[in-house]
This record gives structure tokens, C-alpha cells and sequence, in this order.
């Protein structure tokens, strides 16, 4: 599965991007450790992002998770990451989680990226709900929820502890698939 658009690329993750990813995560570890400190601990030297490569690609195939690579289609580097993840089959609800490179910020990628992978979630995995949690001073995450058209649905008290901080409220959004 391959998604495209402009100069870029939305793939899973694969084996051979544990370098790449190792290379994204040092790039943007300051970008990351508020909201993304499992990822960045877990990727911090190449043995590490293997490891961490191997558990998400063996987790796409069980369909527990799944990690996106959003690339440049001309130097194939990491620009963001998208997960959908928190998957319930029962209910077809999960939610999204992204993060975007310093170099490649408010550029619409990200906001382009939740577009079509929204569509590949509704249509491909066919799920009905997708959920964007996210602190209301994050104002450009905030701008991809809004951006496509998730709705907000309530403030989640203490949802998300960052590292040597104090538990945060989270805004939740959601979305639904209205085909039937």
C-alpha cells in the first residue's frame, strides 16, 4: 500500500526504515519528547529502531497498529510519522497520532496525510470512527483535526502524562465514516 501526493509518499512501516527512523527521531527528539516519549526512547540508536521497526511491522501484520512513514519522494527520508492505533475491531474505532518534522512543519503535510489515511481507514480497514487526542496549546495539531473535519467532543481530564510533568487534559476529536 502506497499513498501519494505532491512530493511525498505514506507507506507502512518496513524493516529497512529502521535507520531512516532512527535518523528522524534524533533529528526531532526535542519536537517529540512532550507527546512521543515511548517513541523516542525506543528509537534512540539504530539497534534500538530495529527492534522497535520489527515489533510495529509484526503489529500492522496482527492489524494491532499501524505506523505510517510519510517520505520525500526525492531523498526517500522520514519527513512525520502517523500511527493508527488503539484499534477496537468490535467497536471500528482508533485513533490517530502524528508528528511531523521540524523542516517539514506548516507545510500541510501532516493535515494531508490524516486526509487520506482517513480514507484508507474507512474504506480499506473499514472503521467507523477515528479519534485525534490532542492538548489544546498544540494549536497545528489542533488545525489537522479541525482541517479534516473531525469534530470536537470533550476535554479528557488527565488523558496524557509527558515526561517530569504534571498530567495534561486532552481535547478529543472525532470523525466518522458516513457511508453506509
Amino acid at each position: 500500500m502506497q499513498l501519494s501526493f505532491n512530493n511525498f509518499n505514506i507507506q507502512p512501516l518496513k524493516p529497512s526504515d529502521a535507520w531512516p527512523l532512527c535518523n528522524f527521531i534524533s533529528a526531532n527528539d526535542d519536537r517529540l519528547k512532550r507527546y512521543f516519549p515511548k517513541t523516542l526512547q525506543e528509537n534512540l540508536t539504530p539497534d534500538l529502531a530495529k527492534r522497535f521497526t520489527d515489533k510495529k511491522v509484526k503489529q500492522s501484520q496482527l492489524k494491532e497498529e499501524f505506523l505510517f512513514t510519510i517520505k520525500e519522494k526525492e531523498s526517500n527520508d522520514i519527513a512525520g510519522l502517523v500511527y493508527i492505533k488503539e484499534l477496537n475491531w468490535i467497536t471500528k474505532k482508533a485513533e490517530f497520532a502524528y508528528c511531523i518534522g521540524y523542516q517539514f512543519e506548516g507545510k500541510g503535510i501532516t493535515t494531508k496525510s490524516v486526509e487520506l489515511l482517513s480514507n484508507y481507514a474507512f474504506d480499506v480497514l473499514g472503521l467507523k470512527t477515528l479519534e485525534i487526542i490532542v492538548h489544546k496549546d498544540n494549536l497545528a495539531s489542533v488545525a489537522v483535526a479541525k482541517n479534516n473535519n473531525f469534530t470536537w467532543i470533550k476535554t479528557l481530564k488527565n488523558e496524557h502524562t509527558p515526561p517530569n510533568e504534571a498530567p495534561l487534559d486532552m481535547e478529543l476529536y472525532e470523525l466518522y465514516d458516513e457511508v453506509e
